[in-house]
């Protein structure tokens, strides 16, 4: 049984009318297994059995990215070992029982630490802290909650890391558990600690004053780096202890090439290739701080895929440290990174492998490797705290009270069926505080929908597993309702709101049957849905080798002028659509030399202009692109497409997010997209600046954001960035989130610019055409509105930005046009941002147009 699924059984697949959860199953289930029917059990030598003849770099029989579904089912990050360690907690209960905080390390999850609760029971917050006795790198907390009975369970929680057990500064993660007896592991930003604490402030049920843990465990680096930056690598050398030349050009300095196609190879051709262990070091030509190192492993074959390692660093290239990082990267294809334990000053950085993954031969290979140094905050900008969800983030919709929306499925971390029910998590921006709440009433389960803000601020969400349902979520009464159901069944869909106040659908084929998904339109009058019998899905899908199930799924929809909505993507032909009467559909060229790009996206940075973020020729399993088009609509019927800057990394279910200065970030997607997957992941976010065409690495993230993520713009100017997974007991589940500070509001100490303050003069409401008479308490340059977005599965139709003509009147006093063509500023809830002459935003007016 695939762990993943773990809690299904065969004989109710039948019963499942979507394809959700059959097709994710059974391909990891052929995963799992084609390896073993090539192989006849194991793809490489192993003890007592004769190594592989063949060339130790050329690829395996099997297609090398075959494994990666399985792969996902383990943790990302290692578990550490608990010997020695010891555990104290603020209070535990003795007299009914030894439920001391040892017994969270003991092993035995049928034990339990819990906080007392004979009479009197000790108050809330109880906290538990573990002393591991050394200084290693740690990335999340795993937590098992009691295995009898409910009382007790964790709901609202808080993780400090100390090195000394005295200092313990900011909680490096918050958020609400979800009260049932599942494994919750509760990511941060990888840190050298030795000291952690789990502080429960809430019992999850509010049964009583109590908290319990089965067991607690910590994981080790993941692999990933956070609050770091990729140094730039220009001018740098590489030398290896040896490096393969006879059979081909595998030399140290290809790891620095930019090309994970070429690689670095240990000499093996006979006689003899040179034994373990191996050393390739980097020579950046100057001293700099550096904090972590990354290892791409070879792109195509297995051989030499690096497993023991350590990391050490030198000023002068002769004396070496002791390492600074150490441990042992499992055999598979993801990115490794090496956390160090502290920030050190070195000119070179030592990578020596002492042992090679899979025990296939005395072989070490590298693909890429790169430093990192700490973040520069006004460059980079920075990471908030990981704040943890009672569910998977795979829907988000910002509202105009300073909450955020989100939700996953039937199930907390899994889906399939047509369940009518739904998890859903208000996070307050404020506080940071998140609630649950599942929804019943409008008997739709609504993973995987089209989504769209409606003038009046209320939530559209449409389709997904009960595929021709439609609910409406009113943020004013925070009340869900039905609409009437769509006339197509659909999942995967787009949607937007239209210029008129309706709102238009097209596509969804992985939902209620293939094909036939064309265009349809909800009236915001009635509540009822007008097929558009012009308007065929046909001429907007991709080639998708699996046909309309994936060729149809999440398009890129533009709202303009009279009810008409351009469709740029993710196929790489564009289209006019006019949503009046039966509808119609015109062709209006391609995205430049621009091939399908399924699960990039588009963003409207500008009036009139777009720009397109990454994407594959298929759904899953082929290599990504980093290629970004711009789409400009203003020199008349027919877009102009450009090909732009290129980003760093190659990306699908990347998410992106305009800000109000018109720079476009984007966060997260694979180089080689694999649902359920922390493979291959981009955890640099980029930013492209209109101005240059060129894109800006920033700070990485402490968690993999692939498929089933979501971003958004904040009304602060911040940008949320979560979620991941949803694929059952996987360990790729990622129920949690961060928030990003972009470097327009940063100094270079990590402190906040001092921002421009609207004073007055924006309404709660207002018309296009409006003129708004607004004070500031400094002045301005620019003022921008930035329509609040709806987010899922890499697309966002609804968000756009719309900077505003202004001419002053005063000081700190401005006359602000907004657009009077609602095609140019649709109907809906925008943030409206003021910005002073260095770009630094003010925090948002909310401000409704209809």
């Amino acid at each position: 049984m695939i762990r993943g699924f773990a809690p299904l059984r065969l004989r109710r697949l039948s019963r499942f009318r979507s394809r959700s959860l059959i097709l994710p199953a059974l391909t990891a289930t052929l995963a799992v297994l084609l390896p073993l029917l090539i192989f006849g059990g194991s793809a490489s030598a192993g003890p007592g059995q004769a190594l592989p003849a063949a060339d130790p770099t050329s690829p395996p029989p099997a297609p090398h990215h075959q494994a990666a579904p399985a792969a996902a089912m383990e943790p990302a990050a290692p578990t550490l070992p608990r010997d020695g360690w010891t555990a104290t907690a603020s209070d535990h209960e003795t007299a009914r029982g030894d439920h001391s905080p040892a017994r969270a390390l003991d092993a035995d999850p049928n034990t339990m630490w819990h906080s007392k609760w004979t009479a009197p029971a000790t108050a809330l917050p109880h906290s538990i802290t573990i002393d591991m006795k050394k200084t290693v790198v740690v990335s999340a907390l795993v937590y098992q909650p009691r295995a009898t009975g409910i009382n007790g369970r964790v709901g609202e929680y808080a993780i400090h890391l100390s090195a000394d057990g005295a200092a313990w500064g900011a909680a490096v993660a918050t958020g609400t558990l979800a009260d049932d007896i599942t494994v919750k592991t509760l990511s941060f930003a990888p840190k050298g600690a030795r000291y952690i604490r789990l502080t429960a402030t809430t019992e999850a049920g509010s049964r009583g004053p109590w908290t319990s843990a089965g067991e607690i465990n910590l994981l080790g680096d993941p692999g990933t780096t956070a609050s770091v930056v990729d140094l730039p690598r220009d001018g740098w050398t590489a030398t290896a202890s040896d490096q393969e030349t006879a059979k081909g050009d595998h030399r140290a300095t290809h790891a620095l090439d930019a090309d994970p196609d070429t690689m670095w190879h240990s000499k093996w051709t006979a006689p003899p290739a040179t034994a373990l262990p191996h050393s390739i070091t980097i020579d950046m030509k100057t001293a700099r701080p550096v904090s972590a190192l990354s290892y791409e492993p070879r792109r195509t074959g297995v051989n030499g895929r690096i497993g023991a390692y350590t990391v050490t660093t030198s000023t002068s290239g002769t004396t070496f440290s002791t390492p600074v990082a150490s441990g042992t990267w499992k055999d598979d294809d993801t990115l490794k990174g090496a956390t160090f334990t502290r920030t050190v000053t070195a000119r070179y950085v030592r990578l020596t492998a002492t042992t090679e993954a899979g025990r296939r031969g005395p072989w070490s290979s590298a693909a890429e490797i790169r430093v990192s140094g700490p973040a520069d905050p006004a460059a980079h900008g920075m990471w908030g705290k990981v704040t943890g969800f009672p569910l998977v983030p795979v829907a988000t919709a910002v509202l105009p009270n300073n909450k955020m929306l989100a939700w996953s499925a039937y199930g907390v971390d899994r889906f399939g069926g047509s369940n009518g029910y739904t998890q859903t998590a208000i996070m307050d921006l404020a506080t940071g505080r998140v609630t649950q709440r599942r929804v019943d009433n409008t008997g739709h389960d609504m993973f995987c929908p089209g989504i769209a803000v409606l003038e009046d601020s209320r939530v559209l969400v449409t389709g997904g597993s009960n595929a021709k349902r439609a609910s409406i979520y009113d943020p004013a009464t925070d009340a869900w309702t039905s609409t009437a159901d769509m006339n197509v069944a659909r999942g995967y869909q787009a949607m937007t709101l239209l210029s008129t106040g309706d709102a238009f659908v097209l596509g969804g084929s992985w939902s209620g049957g293939n094909g036939g998904k064309g265009g349809e339109v909800w009236s915001s009058a009635n509540g009822t849905w007008r097929k558009l019998s012009g308007v065929p899905v046909t001429t907007t899908m991709t080639a998708d080798p699996r046909g309309p199930y994936r060729a149809d799924n999440h398009q890129w929809l533009h709202a303009t002028s009279m009810g008409r909505v351009l469709h740029l993507g993710p196929s790489k032909r564009i289209n006019w659509i006019s949503t009046s009467g039966n509808g119609s559909i015109t062709a209006a060229g391609t995205r430049a030399d621009s091939p399908d790009a399924m699960n990039g996206n588009a963003v409207a940075y500008d009036i009139g202009k777009l720009l397109t973020l990454g994407g594959a020729t298929a759904y899953e399993n082929v290599k990504a692109t980093r290629r970004a088009y711009t789409v400009d609509l203003n020199g008349g019927g027919t877009p102009v497409s450009s090909r732009t800057g290129d980003m760093a990394y190659a990306r699908a279910f990347g998410n992106s997010v305009v800000m109000p200065d018109g720079k476009v970030a984007v966060f997260g997607g694979q180089s080689y997209p694999v649902p359920f997957s922390d493979a291959t992941s981009a955890m640099t976010p980029e930013i492209w600046d209109p101005a240059t065409g060129r894109f800006t690495r920033m700070a990485s993230m402490a968690v993999p954001r692939n498929y089933h993520s979501v971003a958004n713009l904040l009304p602060d100017g911040r940008i949320f960035s979560g979620g991941g997974g949803l694929c059952g007991a996987c360990a790729t589940n990622h129920a949690d989130g961060a928030i990003f500070t972009p470097p327009y509001l940063l100094n270079a100490d990590g402190t906040e610019k001092t921002r421009p303050v609207i004073s007055g003069g924006v309404p709660a409401h207002a018309a296009n055409g409006a003129v708004l008479a607004v004070t500031t308490d400094s002045e301005v340059t620019s003022f921008a509105l930035v329509r609040a977005g709806a987010a899922t599965h890499s697309t966002d139709n609804d968000q756009r930005r719309v900077p505003l003509t202004l001419r002053q009147t005063g000081t700190g006093a401005y006359e602000v046009t907004v657009p009077a063509d609602p095609g140019v500023a649709l109907p809906g809830t925008y943030f409206f941002f003021a910005l002073n002459a260095q770009g630094v935003p003010s925090k948002a007016t909310m401000l409704n147009l209809r």
